[in-house]
């Protein structure tokens, strides 16, 4: 009984985040705001997520998750050395998520993490850069975290930009990013 209430608090506060962060700025939605809209206890947020910025990644993680484990699982068992395989499975939950209105708030969300370093305890696999450094041919562990730590901020970044919210992304600046990063992936090392 009390798996399933704690379930049912958690599952409260994720909607009530999201609904609160689809009209208001990040740094204007409290945690007693979101715990007002959950009808919870006021500690609700810091006894199942332990801080807002763990709240959010915890929404984040809930949308990009089940789309990045699908697509990363594919590429990793048919090429696992394949960039190019790689990149498109990263980039695609991205383009879905840009077509969708609170798809795109997911990755304001996300954009405003990485752009601000907020520290939070990622839980799944592809959001820890760990699953990524072995990833990489030819490339020493050092250097391809490195590199997808790069990558990354910049897919990140030209998602969650305002422009992306407004007018979306043109096919062309997609093939553009996506042999940007390919590129800068599979550069030659200089070590």
């Amino acid at each position: 009984m009390v798996d399933r209430v704690s379930t049912g608090t958690r599952e409260r506060l994720l909607a009530a985040a999201q609904r609160l962060l689809l009209t208001e700025p990040y740094d204007e939605v409290s945690v007693r705001s979101i715990c007002a809209e959950a009808g919870v206890n006021p500690a609700a947020v810091h006894y199942h997520f332990g801080s807002k910025e763990a709240l959010v990644g915890a929404l984040i993680e809930d949308q990009l998750g089940p789309l990045w484990a699908s697509g990363m699982a594919d590429a990793t068992a048919a090429r696992p050395d394949s960039v190019p395989a790689l990149v498109d499975a990263v980039l695609a939950p991205f383009l879905d998520l840009a077509a969708d209105p609170v798809g795109r708030l997911h990755l304001r969300l996300l954009a405003r993490f990485v752009a601000g370093r907020h520290l939070t305890s990622w839980q799944g696999r592809w959001f820890r850069m760990d699953s990524w450094a072995a990833l990489l041919p030819r490339v020493s562990t050092g250097e391809s975290r490195r590199r997808w730590m790069l990558a990354f901020d910049l897919i990140i970044m030209r998602f969650g930009s305002p422009e992306i919210e407004e007018h979306g992304i043109s096919e062309r600046a997609v093939a553009t990013l996506r042999n940007f990063v390919i590129a800068g992936l599979t550069a030659p090392t200089q070590e």
